[in-house]
């Protein structure tokens, strides 16, 4: 998928792979985050410093991340140095070195950032919302992986699952920019082999999920706090239903959530409600951090938000502004080519076809106020959310 944006030099280009944490098992999580990680460690035919320097020295720029259902790798640049970075691209995709010094390298720069989300309360308590709330699959299983499986893994399982999910038949290319659909497609030519070789997903069924409660003890200042519940994903039809109850309740400063928390209490810093999608299964939430004295108070005032808001109908005014609100967060990232590249990417993984921000924004303005309060009666449910606390253990230290 390509978009050419004439009046722009430069150009985004991701390589996508449908792979990502869900095609892990109990014994290689976090085999897609280590792999994505050797990608960048030498091919066999360019060193780790290499690759490093055609890019940089060129202007360029690269990157990649894995997430639970796919892993991208991208590059930006000028646009006369399109086929430099389409060739290294494809080059660390297709022909990593995977080498077995580098692996034991490489396993410690990823323990090290495993251990900075253990020490940071905002990500770890993601990850345990999920791992809550998508209990017995994969789903569950944290990008990064456990230290044991990180410390375990080898050029045998590396390799074994590069060649099961890197093929070509698992590939698609997005770029934006400073570029042409037919050099894309020249460039594929040149640059890759045909491999036909991956494996299907066969993604296992998420089981029926129950309301829990679980606390985590830290050596922390503030309490940090989520709830969430399980809502459906990328392709069901009410989605643009609940970014704008999402949108309404907690993303902006003019929210009701962070104005009644944060601007008429003052008893927060952080608030904001969340909607994390996958293919199937999304997590609907509010994410919030406060003194350990007042978050029973900060759970209290969002459980009654969430009341109005199945009660109480909301008005033309704030479903507008909210409206607007969305509208123009997607209007604004479209001035950056990655966005672009990635939202091009996204809609053709999750939907099959490019989905027009004509299209997004039509369906954002056509939903109604009885709509949302539909929506909001039962995803707003208070006793379907699960609730992860991040306390300190100073009380665990004194009574020891």
């Amino acid at each position: 998928m390509t978009e050419t944006i004439p009046y722009l030099k430069s150009f985004s280009l991701g390589f996508w792979y449908k792979v990502g944490t869900r095609d892990e098992n109990e014994k290689i999580n976090g085999i897609a985050h280590f792999l994505e990680h050797m990608l960048f460690k030498g091919t066999t035919k360019r060193s780790a410093r290499k690759i490093s320097e055609e890019i940089e020295s060129c202007g360029g720029y690269l990157n990649a991340f894995t997430s639970k259902e796919h892993t991208c790798i991208y590059g930006r640049g000028l646009g006369e140095n399109l086929e430099k970075t389409f060739a290294i691209l494809s080059d660390m995709v297709q022909n990593p070195l995977l080498k077995d010094s580098h692996i034991k390298k490489e396993a410690g720069v990823i323990i090290d950032e495993l251990n900075d989300i253990n020490d940071n309360p905002e990500e770890l308590i993601f990850d345990k919302i999920e791992e809550v709330l998508f209990k017995g699959n994969t789903l569950s299983y944290s990008i990064i992986g456990t230290e044991k499986n990180i410390l375990n893994i080898t050029n045998s399982n590396l390799m074994k699952f590069h060649s099961s999910h890197y093929g070509s038949d698992n590939l698609l290319i997005s770029a934006s920019g400073d570029l042409k659909h037919e050099q894309i497609i020249k460039l594929v030519e040149k640059y890759f082999r045909n491999s036909h070789h991956t494996n299907k997903r066969h993604h296992k069924f998420l089981e029926k999920s129950y309301p829990k409660e679980v606390t985590i003890d830290k050596d922390i200042n503030q309490v940090h706090s989520i709830i969430g519940k399980r809502i459906p994903g990328y392709k069901d039809s009410g989605r643009v239903k609940y970014q704008l109850l999402s949108s309404l309740l907690g993303e902006s400063s003019s929210s009701r959530l962070f104005q009644s928390v944060r601007e008429k209490l003052g008893i927060t810093y952080q608030i904001n409600s969340f909607l994390n999608s996958y293919q199937d299964i999304s997590v609907f939430g509010v994410y919030f951090s406060t003194n350990d004295r007042q978050a029973e108070k900060v759970q209290s005032i969002i459980f009654k938000e969430f009341q109005k808001l199945r009660e109480i109908k909301i008005s033309e005014k704030e479903l507008n502004r909210t409206k607007e609100y969305l509208i123009g967060s997607i209007i604004l990232g479209l001035e950056s080519t990655n966005n672009r590249m990635m939202r091009m990417a996204n809609s053709i993984l999750y939907f099959d076809r490019i989905i027009t921000i004509e299209e997004q924004i039509e369906r954002i303005k056509s939903v109604s106020a009885e709509e949302l309060i539909a929506v909001s009666e039962w995803i707003l449910n208070k006793d379907d959310y699960s609730r992860i606390f991040v306390r300190s253990n100073n009380k665990i230290k004194n009574a020891a």
